[in-house]
């Protein structure tokens, strides 16, 4: 019975972090780039329960089934599918039509110079000529960090990613795929770090300018995830106070007689 109470415990701290990870969808559902994130449930290890010292079975130990210990999480995973497009008319707005990063450059707290992937496409143009994103990270080219020589030239970016001023070559958007996206590491709502046997791929996808990739939040499945999340929550405290109740009367009630 007081295993009851830890598979109920077990249960609400699941529903928990589920609940954590879905309303931090929600509240970036209207930013650009951001993926979902999810959650994957498994079991502890069963615990074996045996027969011993059985008169009926001669003395011999045996299996008589399996005790599950509860829930716990498996992991937190993000899901990579491609949001909508939203037309802003942005000069400097880029949306990626197919797999593939915004390769973004900044420094660390050391100085030392660290290379960020998104797919939030937003920049603007700095005083010195560099694309750079709310943050101020500097938008990569396959020739270095991106620089437009006259910030009054009319700047137009083909699907390949080629950018022209005035209709004169600067530099080519550099987007970077992966082989398995298990290898980056989120940090913060819409930016990753490539980690150790990370292997890079050359992207094929195609860039929209004037346009921007919203997030893949669906507001109204996660709403009703959230739901069945809080229902699920009740009914494991529900059986809480159930066993509660139960060792309550067994202690005081039955213990008397």
């Amino acid at each position: 019975m007081v295993k009851g109470l830890f598979t109920s415990w077990t249960g609400m701290a699941n529903e928990q972090k589920r609940l954590d990870v879905i309303t931090n969808n929600l509240a970036n559902a209207a930013t650009t780039g951001y993926k979902k994130d999810g959650v994957t449930n498994q079991s502890f290890r069963n615990l074996l329960t045996y027969k011993v010292k059985d008169m009926s079975e001669n003395y011999t130990d045996k299996q008589i089934g399996k005790m599950s210990l509860g829930v716990k999480i498996g992991e937190v995973y993000t899901n990579y599918d491609q949001g909508s497009f939203r037309s802003t008319g942005n000069t400097f707005d880029f949306a990626i039509q197919g797999k593939g990063f915004f390769n973004v450059s900044t420094t660390d707290k050391n100085g030392n110079e660290v290379v960020k992937y998104t797919r939030d496409g937003s920049f603007t143009m700095d005083q010195s000529g560099k694309l750079v994103d709310v943050n101020g990270n500097t938008l990569m080219g396959e020739g270095g960090e991106i620089t437009i020589p006259d910030n009054t030239a009319n700047v137009k970016v083909d699907e390949n990613g080629g950018i022209y001023a005035d209709g004169v070559f600067v530099d080519k958007i550099k987007l970077t795929d992966f082989t398995d996206y298990s290898y980056l590491k989120k940090q913060g709502d819409s930016f990753y770090l490539a980690q150790d046997g990370a292997t890079q791929l050359d992207s094929t996808a195609k860039i929209q300018q004037g346009y921007t990739e919203q997030s893949n939040v669906n507001v109204v499945a996660e709403m009703t995830s959230m739901i069945a999340i809080t229902r699920a929550y009740e009914a494991n405290q529900k059986v809480i106070q159930t066993i509660d109740g139960t060792l309550d009367l067994a202690a005081n009630s039955v213990g008397k007689v």
